[in-house]
């Protein structure tokens, strides 16, 4: 079959990450169309990442003539797994056009997984349900639909859902992505002009065992699958000579879970005659065992963002987060020890969450000073405990129009209003506290306090009418 594969995300589409210039190509999707292809079927790819809009579909499909358009999103990027708005419009306006032609629509994403009614009501035939490689091929073999495992379908007007579809445990006989569908060259241009290096990303893992209680897991699931570090540092390989990339983000949910896998990996880089540099994402109890962060520097890795998520180990134990502050700091000197950032999420607004608690992540963020920060509201999600809990809630608004909405969409401790003033404060009392006092005049000593003072009247001024008693830090 002739298949024709995109997505659903535009950065121009969400502004803060289009200003952040920091654009990665649809993992997902050209690992989905690598193994179409590998399994003998034509495949083309309109990227969407970097265009203002949808209306360039129109030419590709008249171009390419394809049996099937599938709007497969990349399950690897955390920004598809927020459903934004903006792109589930998109993607019904690309449904639409490819219907048109009648030309056959599938989708794949977390929001097709957890809303496959309203897909198959906006002209999607067929949704794939969680992770979508194998589910792909039968769909592309023409199997009876109704014996395919992991999918839902039209028929008669109603929606019919299969039984669900196995994890796939082996995840090494996947094909390489096609990157060869891909501009690079586009990419690449953004990254060097505003960064002065390139960046490409890649995945070794499925899925995530943990279970916080605010965390969705709609495409990869709660099991947790590596491939192998032989097969991982062979794909650097071509990203670092044949693309030109010296920095990789491993876009894995947790990286280097499965117990000696860091180990294994260093050994493989080292046996490389090259260098990179990469970012994960992990979690403090796991950076604090055995020599994992030795490890992680010795094979590159120069920046860990971990979902530190609040100063209060109340807060924590509520998300059934499963760690621990001391682990938390722990994991910060640690990593300092061997020169790679630390980086923390932050979330605000989970219920239960007082003044008391937002001062001891205030306090974590002075007596920790992480490299970075990303701070954001609680976000429900199908799926979760924390949506169960405020789903009755969300009637109005379900979910943001882009990254930088930051909308409380359930009923917090405070309005909807003091959290976007706080998101704000947070990020302005980071950066004062990392201006280094070592390099400071007295001078700039006594600007430094004076913005503190200045800042925490104006943050209190300004939340003044949504806390009558007012919050001071």
């Amino acid at each position: 079959m002739r298949v024709l594969f995109t997505h659903s995300y535009f950065y121009q589409l969400d502004a803060k990450q289009w200003k952040a210039a920091q654009p990665y190509p649809p993992l997902a999707t050209i690992v989905a169309a690598a193994t179409a292809r590998e399994n003998g079927h034509h495949v083309s790819l309109f990227d969407t990442n970097l265009l203002p809009n949808e209306k360039g579909l129109a030419t590709q499909l008249e171009d390419f003539q394809p049996d099937v358009l599938v709007i497969y999103d990349d399950g690897f990027n955390y920004l598809t797994k927020m459903c934004l708005t903006s792109m589930r419009e998109a993607a019904f306006n690309m449904a639409a056009m490819a219907k048109q032609k009648g030309i056959k629509v599938w989708v794949c994403s977390s929001d097709s997984t957890d809303h496959y009614d309203t897909y198959l009501k906006r002209n999607c035939d067929v949704a794939i349900l969680g992770e979508g490689e194998l589910t792909l091929l039968d769909l592309l073999n023409d199997s009876e639909i109704s014996s395919i495992h992991g999918i839902a379908y039209n028929q008669d007007g109603a929606s019919i859902k299969t039984a669900p579809r196995a994890i796939n445990r082996t995840i090494d006989e996947l094909p390489d992505a096609a990157w060869d569908l891909v501009d690079i060259e586009a990419y690449k241009k953004i990254w060097l002009s505003n960064h002065g290096f390139f960046s490409l990303n890649m995945a070794t893992t499925r899925g995530c065992p943990y279970k916080c209680n605010w965390c969705a897991k709609p495409i990869y699931g709660n099991r947790y699958n590596s491939r192998s570090p032989k097969r991982v540092a062979a794909e650097i390989q071509k990203l670092v000579i044949e693309f030109g990339a010296s920095h990789i983000w491993m876009c894995d949910d947790i990286f280097g879970l499965k117990p000696n896998w860091v180990q294994e990996f260093t050994k493989e880089i080292e046996n490389l005659n090259y260098s990179f540099k990469y970012k994960i994402q992990s979690r403090a109890d796991l950076l604090v065992k055995d020599d994992t962060a030795a490890n992680l520097a010795k094979s590159g890795c120069n920046e860990v963002w971990i979902g530190a998520e609040s100063g209060s180990q109340f807060i924590l134990d509520a998300m059934d987060k499963g760690i621990t502050i001391e682990q938390l700091t722990t994991a910060r000197k640690l990593l300092l020890a061997h020169n790679i950032k630390a980086c923390f999420f932050l979330q605000f607004g989970y219920p239960g969450e007082t003044k008391e608690h937002l001062r001891e992540t205030l306090k974590m963020l002075e007596t920790l000073k992480p490299d970075d920060i990303g701070a954001s509201v609680s976000y429900p999600l199908p799926g979760t405990i924390f949506y169960e809990k405020v789903k009755h809630e969300l009637a109005k608004k379900s979910n943001w129009s882009d990254s930088d909405d930051l909308d409380m969409m359930f009923t917090g401790t405070y309005p909807r209003e003091f959290y976007k003033i706080l998101h704000r404060y947070v990020h302005k009392y980071y950066r004062l506290l990392m201006l280094d006092y070592q390099k400071d005049t007295a001078a700039s000593k006594y600007l430094k306090q004076l913005y503190f003072t200045l800042g925490k009247k104006y943050f209190h001024y300004k939340i003044k009418k949504y806390i009558p008693e007012g919050l001071s830090f």
